[in-house]
């Protein structure tokens, strides 16, 4: 087999010798290069997505998931070394860089019902006969939640929905207090570390988290091994660490390395305050089964043959969680080509290699897509290529935890990312279906352009059509069709959190993608030991067809800023949706004093009093003061502005191109050096209010979304938690960012334009 593999690759590479064309094929000018450089990027483009292979995206997978391998575990740091010498076999300058972060892993764990009946949860996975992974127990890490406060605590028990607050103000409402109380939340929603986060906030002394078949069971599809769905012992491991900062719980900041200085565990403010445990819905109909009270709501009722009740009473829980509170070493391996002509301009490309378990889907699937990309870059070096900026590839450690490997690097290499970066592209997951884009907005034109030409494998369109036609089909409204039908451009979405690339725009306002494709998926085997070779191979991307998709995007991304002349930023597309979000922001100030003024003319009339059951009373919601009208001046200004310095760019640009883009080689760096900066008016220095580490005024994950975002998030959380003066104040901020944003795009549109003048 070896040797077969050996014979390929030569083939390979003789065949794309023989192939190449003498003069380069025409086409359009891309963005960000002269017809001519455009002519050449498109061969080498061509050349690069012909190499990607199934075959070795399926070896590479099996390889990547032959074992568990958490953070220090010893397959972990096999993993490292392997890549380290694929990279190096590829050409790449790499090299390992390791960070000391804390881990903790499980040493008791313990859940019961004691009343009204007696039953001892089994926190455990049940092996599948012919999934050959599934029963490597010895090497499994067990069912939890990493950074779960430690705790040993008895209580009632209180069903809590998906655990967002407005879900704890409807018990509150329903009479229902959880002061004191152990909760029971499903996943869903919100991101899990937001719920025990919640819980405490309200009084909860422990938090119980669950898999509910109807979204994540039999509810979605036929359980494994039978289809792909969560079966009845399947548990989603994660961490639970608050949205304060990610990376390392103990050096918030500065980089874990030997000697950092560190915080005490018990003074790290994104560990839990209560004890976390997840279960399986096999475990967790007893409990549900044996709760008093109210029956919910109609949209809190899951999937289990159960009648879904509030509590609390009669049931009792005892849980018990406690911890091995370790420093662990992580290993990133970081893996270079030096640029030709402006090698201090980085174009970066990242996927994490650490897994819960086995992590076929999660992260298998885009590392192995990665390292495609890799190998079909280094079969383009031995065939003359080489990029006009530096690549840097990067297999990040601990992503599951808490993004520990590519936070801990960003804070070590700040000053370093600042000055080079240009671009970062991220991938995690992959599965079959359409392409999912995510990320900054002077982006967005430059991925629809990528995209564009790269073939779905199923279909006959583009992923970009194929993307957009599935969006029409499912959009809700007609204006949302109509703009897909008529914008030249489909829109990407802004990134909150979840990945890697959050310290690359949450911390440095670094130009990031997040790429993958999904949505002809069903079930989920997400963070438990089914997610393996076994399950992707039957009931994922089988064929490896959209792993081999998501390398042609990812690659031709990278290579294209990389090749660019000029770097392809786009802020026409950033304008429109600044336009937008803040129309949003104005919308929903709308909404809320709509729905107070309402509810509290309500409250005078007694409607809630008069409508309230007897038989099973409510309680009336609380009075609001009326929120005030805010000044939404400096952002409409600082809107205004953006708009019309991307126009000015824009026009810019286009006499440049009508000139062929043939200017100096000098006066070229001197603009790239301008537009790379320009994201960077983003940050501000203090941060967002009340968390520091997010310094991004425009993107952000949300305090209690953790994975959706919050755009505008100074003004727009501040809103969501009526805090009006803090919303009010902080609109000037965004304001300010926006103009001096502005201000960075006509400095590059003033040097753009002297080198056409002076060509």
């Amino acid at each position: 087999m070896a040797t077969s593999r050996w014979i390929s690759a030569a083939l390979c590479l003789a065949l794309l010798r023989a192939s190449a064309p003498a003069q380069p094929s025409p086409g359009p000018a891309l963005d960000g290069y002269s017809p001519q450089s455009s002519a050449v990027e498109r061969d080498w483009e061509g050349k690069f997505r012909a190499i990607p292979s199934p075959d070795r995206l399926r070896a590479s997978m099996q390889f990547l998931t032959a074992h568990p391998h958490a953070v220090g575990s010893p397959y972990d740091r096999e993993i490292a070394l392997w890549l380290q010498d694929r990279f190096r076999e590829w050409g790449f300058e790499t090299s390992i860089e390791t960070f000391y972060v804390l881990f903790p892993t499980p040493k008791e764990r313990s859940l019961e019902l004691t009343a009204p009946v007696k039953y001892v949860a089994k926190l455990a996975e049940s092996p599948v006969a012919g999934d050959p992974t599934s029963n490597q127990q010895s090497e499994q890490l067990p069912t939890y939640n990493a950074y779960s406060a430690d705790g040993d605590v008895t209580g009632r028990l209180v069903y809590v929905n998906y655990g967002r607050r407005e879900d704890f103000d409807r018990l509150e409402r329903l009479g229902v207090s959880v002061k004191g109380a152990i909760v029971i939340v499903r996943y869903g929603a919100i991101w899990r570390g937001i719920k025990p986060k919640v819980a405490a906030e309200r009084g909860a002394i422990g938090c119980i988290l669950y898999s509910d078949p109807q979204q994540d069971g039999y509810g979605d599809a036929e359980v494994f091994p039978d289809g792909p769905g969560r079966p009845a012992d399947g548990v989603q491991r994660g961490g639970v660490n608050d949205t304060y900062f990610p990376g390392d719980p103990l050096t918030p900041g500065i980089p874990a390395t030997k000697d950092a200085k560190r915080l005490s565990i018990k003074d790290s403010p994104i560990i839990t305050k209560i004890p976390v445990l997840p279960i399986s819905y096999g475990d967790a109909q007893p409990l549900l089964a044996a709760l008093g009270g109210q029956v919910v709501p109609p949209a809190w009722r899951g999937g289990l043959p159960i009648t879904y009740r509030t509590g609390p009473g009669p049931a009792m829980v005892h849980l018990k969680m406690i911890s091995n509170w370790d420093i662990k070493p992580i290993y990133d391996v970081i893996a270079k080509i030096p640029g030709s002509a402006e090698p201090d301009q980085w174009v970066l490309r990242g996927n994490h290699y650490d897994a819960w378990v086995n992590g076929a889907e999660d992260p298998a699937a885009g590392l192995a897509a990665e390292l495609e990309e890799a190998r079909a870059l280094g079969q383009l070096m031995k065939l003359g290529w080489r990029p006009r900026r530096t690549i840097v590839y990067c297999a990040w450690d601990g992503e599951e935890p808490g993004l520990l490997g590519s936070t801990e690097w960003v804070e070590m290499h700040a000053q370093e990312l600042n000055d080079h970066a240009v671009l970062y592209v991220n991938s995690d997951t992959n599965d079959r279906g359409f392409l999912d884009v995510g990320g900054s907005h002077t982006l967005e034109r430059f991925l629809n352009g990528v995209a564009r030409e790269i073939p779905d494998p199923e279909s006959s369109v583009s992923v970009l059509e194929r993307a957009r036609l599935a969006a029409i089909a499912g959009a809700t409204r007609p204006e949302m069709r109509a703009e897909l039908r008529t914008r030249p451009d489909l829109r990407i979405a802004a990134l909150g959190d979840g990945s890697d690339y959050s310290p690359f725009l949450d911390y440095l306002a670094v130009p990031s993608l997040d790429l993958g494709f999904d949505g002809e998926g069903a079930g989920s085997a997400y963070h438990s030991i089914y997610d393996d070779f076994y399950w992707y191979t039957h009931f994922s991307d089988s064929k490896f067809v959209y792993g081999r998709a998501l390398s042609q995007v990812a690659g031709a991304a990278v290579m294209r800023m990389a090749d660019a002349e000029l770097l392809p930023y786009d802020f026409t597309d950033l304008a429109d949706t600044v336009s937008v979000y803040l129309q949003e922001l104005k919308e929903q100030l709308a909404r809320a004093r709509r729905r107070i003024i309402e509810r509290n003319r309500e409250l005078d009339e007694g409607v809630f009093a008069a409508i309230s059951d007897p038989e099973k009373p409510t309680l009336p919601p609380k009075r609001e003061a009326v929120p005030p009208f805010l000044n939404f001046a400096p952002i409409q200004n600082g809107a205004e502005a953006l708009t019309e310095s991307a126009r000015r760019y824009r026009d810019a640009l286009s006499a440049a191109e009508a000139g062929g883009l043939s200017l100096d080689p000098a006066a070229l760096h001197s603009v790239n050096l301008l537009l790379m900066k320009v994201e960077r008016t983003n940050l501000r220095a203090e941060g967002l209010p009340g968390r520091p580490w997010y310094k991004n005024q425009i993107y952000a994950p949300g305090a209690y979304t953790g994975y959706g975002v919050k755009t505008m998030p100074g003004v727009r959380e501040a809103m969501d938690r009526h805090d009006w003066t803090t919303a009010g104040a902080q609109t000037p901020v965004v304001g300010s960012v926006l103009e001096e944003e502005s201000r960075a795009i006509d400095a590059a549109t003033g040097q753009l334009q002297a080198a056409v003048r002076g060509k």
